[in-house]
């Protein structure tokens, strides 16, 4: 078994994308438990995710769309140069 190493940019960058999941996914959790508390006459959970929302849930989830859409091209790019290097016979 061979290991697969990685720059440490890479590393870091993955941890930092992980990172922001974590972010985006206790954020929609905190959204829904606000909207519950709402629903219930507590306005409090929702007053401080307005206030979070801004600066800090809108940069997370442009972040992930961002991360989605780059892996996404350079996916289809990869596999574009290898069906090229396959079609020339390299």
């Amino acid at each position: 078994m061979t290991a697969n190493h990685q720059p440490s940019w890479k590393e870091w960058l993955d941890r930092l994308l992980m990172l922001n999941v974590l972010v985006v996914f206790l954020g929609a959790g905190f959204f829904a438990v606000a909207v519950l508390a709402q629903s219930q006459g507590q306005n409090q959970p929702m007053d401080l995710f307005q206030l979070l929302w801004q600066p800090l849930f809108t940069p997370a989830i442009s972040l992930l769309i961002m991360a989605a859409v780059i892996s996404g091209i350079l996916s289809w790019w990869r596999r574009r140069v290898l069906m090229a290097d396959r079609d020339n016979g390299t």
